[in-house]
């Protein structure tokens, strides 16, 4: 973390194959239904704008979808940010296990911080709604 520029990452480990977990987070239209606080969202080709629970619009710019590499990256392409990345990674354990990585680059670094802190609470939501259980 510099003054101008934040980098955050989070981490869940959970009991079930690595594709289950892709088949949700990997889905762009599917967000609503793990990360709490937002409403709804509409893709559009590369574009995908999220309606947050406050109101407020947050135009993304879709960036990577591989499922063979299992990770999703989008960038925020609101004026608030001067710079955005998120990238999502589902990783096989190969023991019937997985971990799913949520990073976020911004500038400002504050918002870095904002967009990670609402990752984490996305990531403790996948045991629940995935009807799975976290490794401890």
């Amino acid at each position: 973390m510099t003054a101008r520029r934040g980098s955050m990452r989070h981490s869940i480990r959970l009991r079930c194959p690595a594709e289950k977990v892709w088949d949700l987070v990997g889905a762009p239209v599917r967000l609503p239904e793990w990360w709490e606080g937002v409403e709804s969202c509409v893709v559009e080709g590369d574009e995908r704008t999220i309606l947050t629970r406050s109101g407020l619009p947050m135009p993304e710019r879709l960036l990577t979808i591989d499922p063979q590499q299992r990770r999703f990256q989008y960038r925020i392409t609101s004026p608030l940010f001067v710079e955005h990345l998120s990238t999502i990674d589902v990783h096989d354990l190969g023991d019937g296990t997985c971990l799913t990585v949520y990073s976020v680059d911004s500038e400002p670094a504050v918002l870095a911080l904002v967009i990670a802190g609402a990752a984490r609470a996305a990531l403790n939501n996948l045991p629940e709604v995935l009807g799975v259980e976290e490794c401890r």
